[in-house]
């Protein structure tokens, strides 16, 4: 079966589960960052793509919790006055 899939922003939700699968260590600190950071299920379907575009960058086949790592360091700060 050959995939349509250009780029990682194409991605559909239902093939993050192919393409962005994530091990019991990255699988944690997505469900930190989701709790700590207020993650809504887009911006956590956002950073595993983004996460998997760095893995793809690095030449990694899996994505490992350095990419998670620096997938969400680019989330935007909320400013709280």
């Amino acid at each position: 079966m050959e995939t349509s899939i250009a780029w990682n922003e194409d991605i559909c939700i239902a093939e993050i589960r192919k393409f962005c699968k994530l091990d019991e260590i990255s699988e944690s600190l997505m469900c930190s960052a989701t709790n700590q950071m207020n993650l809504s299920a887009r911006a956590y379907h956002r950073i595993l793509k983004l996460a998997r575009t760095i893995a793809d960058l690095g030449g990694s086949e899996t994505i490992q919790p350095p990419h998670l790592a620096e997938a969400l360091q680019y989330r935007p700060k909320l400013m709280v006055n």
